[in-house]
């Protein structure tokens, strides 16, 4: 058996799944556990059923593990095209912010009754939401107008 030098595998995380790259597929889902957590937190905040408490804190937690999983994939794209880092860090930096808020909101819905969602609870999640979002539309942008990420 002989090995080939012009092998297929990719050398960055942005494999094929799709035709798409990896990262803007997860931060898709990390934003759809982060929307999600909100209209639960909204729920809550209407009906004071715990259970909505328990599926917002399980959303919150599942958006940071994919929300962590998007940026170590998109840090290894980076480090790999080192010649578009100036286009990146408004992304870089809109996630690690939101990364940080979701932390410190699952830290805010850890604590009992109707505090660990009412008000502070409900406002991180939403504030999330906000930075999310634009970042999402930031990197959107770097992915499909300046191909950053995408296989060429």
């Amino acid at each position: 058996m002989t090995t080939d030098s012009t092998s297929t595998t990719p050398d960055r995380m942005d494999l094929p799944v799709a035709r798409q790259p990896i990262h803007p597929i997860l931060v898709s889902f990390s934003i759809a556990c982060f929307v999600g957590a909100f209209i639960t937190d909204i729920v809550y905040w209407r009906t004071v059923a715990v259970t909505w408490e328990t599926f917002s804190i399980w959303l919150i937690t599942v958006g940071l593990i994919l929300a962590g999983l998007a940026i170590i994939a998109f840090v290894i794209d980076l480090v790999g095209r080192k010649h578009i880092r100036s286009l990146t860090w408004p992304f870089a930096i809109g996630y690690v912010v939101a990364v940080l808020l979701s932390l410190i909101n699952a830290f805010i819905h850890s604590r009992d009754a109707y505090t660990a969602v009412v008000p502070t609870g409900l406002t991180l999640s939403g504030l999330v939401i906000v930075i999310l979002l634009f970042s999402a539309g930031m990197g959107s942008a770097l992915v499909y107008r300046h191909r950053i990420g995408a296989s060429t």
